[in-house]
């Protein structure tokens, strides 16, 4: 054993494996909460904005193409800057970006100005997750999948919020009360300098190779690859089906049963609850049974609701879509675990690649459906979309690592 560690540090570096930091999670997980009520607020406000600026559903396509491409690009190189080095304070800075957004976003004139809005609440976005589920992972004392499902879940309940929020406010008052939430990012930047001054701390305890027990695996870089290549198809079967439905899913209920705007938000929030639930279920049982099962179940699981809901009447769509939400969310706890017992050594690189693809795809996918939309019906994507989770299949050919959380 390397004589540089004292007994104190190493007895430090054990208590840490084995014990949750619940305390910096917590704090991680509202913050990650108060940044995606934000995010969720853009897309409520649609079908807001589609009637006030005259917007085609390729223009909404466009809104939410740019806001996930700009959260996706700088994402991996975020994450790969901070593992060589660490940049704790980014996570406040990412909160300012998505402030400055959500502000300009409130006054915009025009179609442009929202584009513009759009992309700094990207780049805030870009700039936060990489570095949040690094210090996720840093507090999870060994118990991956849990701090990755607690950090998650804060951030699908803020997104969740976002239209119950839309619903109560902006819609009856206008685009102007947006301004109103500049207090949650005030408040997610004051939390997120507090995580920074901790995991500044925890930076300067190392871990040396010697010690054999916390030693991660090593995986040769051909099978790296082969297993980030199934990873992503995974997320690109499941965030294109849910970028479908958070983008569009309003404007689906209003053309296909009446429904108002404000019932359509009521609506919109259960489906973004349910996908606060899903990584509450997925994470903890991946720490359990095994990442690669709960992959299995959650891309698949989720086939047979997706081809009954285009023909499913106003209750059994409220229904479908919950479970829908529930089953697809699951998986991604498991899959970043997987990802970051697969990269050890690349933790914010790894986490920044699959959250920046899952924002990408996500935009790209929500854009081409508009485009679709615009040239057939709305109703019609929910037909195409629907065979997506069977590209979950793929998890068959997915490596089994050392780990045994990581086979089936």
């Amino acid at each position: 054993m390397d004589t540089s560690l004292t007994e104190t540090s190493l007895g430090e570096i054990r208590k840490a494996s084995q014990n949750p930091a619940f305390r910096i999670l917590m704090a991680i997980s509202f913050s990650h909460l108060l940044n995606d009520v934000v995010q969720s607020l853009l897309i409520a406000i649609y079908p807001m904005l589609k009637s006030s600026f005259h917007l085609s559903f390729g223009q909404i396509g466009l809104i939410t193409l740019t806001y996930q491409f700009t959260a996706s690009l700088l994402q991996p190189l975020v994450g790969l800057y901070a593992d060589r080095r660490p940049q704790t304070y980014s996570l406040a800075i990412g909160m300012g970006f998505t402030l400055v957004g959500l502000l300009l976003l409130s006054c915009a004139p025009n179609f442009a100005f929202i584009l513009f809005a759009a992309a700094l609440i990207g780049v805030g976005s870009s700039v936060f997750h990489p570095e949040a589920s690094r210090a996720a992972h840093m507090a999870s004392g060994g118990r991956y999948g849990m701090a990755q499902s607690v950090f998650m879940v804060g951030g699908n309940v803020g997104t969740a919020l976002g239209p119950l929020l839309a619903a109560l406010i902006i819609l009856p008052y206008g685009q102007t009360k947006l301004a109103w939430f500049a207090g949650t990012a005030l408040l997610g930047a004051f939390l997120l300098l507090k995580v920074g001054q901790w995991c500044k701390g925890n930076y300067k305890v190392k871990i040396k190779p010697s010690v054999s027990h916390l030693t991660p695996a090593r995986h040769s870089n051909k099978k790296m690859a082969y297993a980030l290549s199934i990873l992503v198809a995974l997320i690109f079967s499941k965030y294109v089906y849910l970028a479908s439905l958070q983008s569009y899913y309003a404007f689906y209920l209003i053309s296909r049963f009446q429904v108002s705007e404000s019932n359509a938000q009521l609506y919109l929030f259960a489906f973004l609850f349910s996908i606060a639930l899903g990584p509450l279920i997925g994470g903890p049982i991946g720490d359990k049974i095994g990442r690669r099962w709960v992959i299995w179940i959650s891309v698949m699981g989720a086939a047979p609701f997706t081809l009954i809901l285009p023909y499913a009447n106003l209750f059994w769509t409220g229904v479908l879509t919950v479970l829908i939400g529930i089953i697809l969310s699951s998986a991604f706890p498991a899959i970043l675990a997987y990802a970051q017992e697969l990269m050890p050594n690349n933790i914010g690189m790894v986490s920044g690649l699959l959250y920046g693809f899952a924002f990408g795809i996500g935009g790209i996918g929500a854009a081409v459906f508009g485009k679709l939309a615009d040239l057939t019906s709305i109703e019609f994507i929910y037909h195409v979309c629907a065979f997506l989770p069977f590209i979950g299949a793929l998890t068959y050919f997915l490596p089994r690592l050392n780990s045994p959380k990581s086979v089936a």
